[in-house]
């Protein structure tokens, strides 16, 4: 055999391959959700305005990213940062997750509770996540 015939067979058993793998392959999910941070003080705004508990900013939500682990293993699977208003959106494989936040420690300055969530193919699943912020611990 020519060694042309032979790359050319290679290259359709590959292609034929890569299209069977790909008709097989699951669609995605969406998870999103909205970021809520709530402190008990005021916070001071960009404008250097001060604000009633509750009031954010972007740079606050920008500080805060989350986290999406697997809910077997508790191994990171993505990290999300939420948009100026406190929005985010990721697609995700069909599975169980925990969405939390990076960095949160059992006695940090940040409270949040882990939230489980199922993703489905085809579906979005809408979660959101609330960080209480305590200023004592700082």
């Amino acid at each position: 055999m020519s060694t042309l015939f032979k790359y050319l067979i290679a290259a359709c058993t590959f292609v034929s391959l890569v299209a069977t793998v790909s008709t097989k392959a699951v669609s995605q999910g969406v998870l999103e959700g909205h970021l809520k941070i709530v402190s008990p003080r005021p916070v001071e705004l960009d404008d250097a305005s001060a604000a009633t508990g509750g009031t954010e900013t972007h740079a606050e939500y920008s500080q805060y990213p989350l986290i999406i682990l697997s809910k077997a293993e508790q191994k990171e699977i993505a990290r999300v940062t939420p948009d100026r208003d406190g929005n985010y959106r990721v697609s995700l494989p069909p599975g169980d997750y925990i969405l939390d936040v990076v960095g949160r420690k059992p006695k940090g300055h940040l409270r949040a509770r882990p939230q489980p969530f199922t993703v489905a193919s085809d579906q979005t699943v809408r979660v959101d996540m609330s960080i209480e912020l305590d200023h004592s611990q700082q």
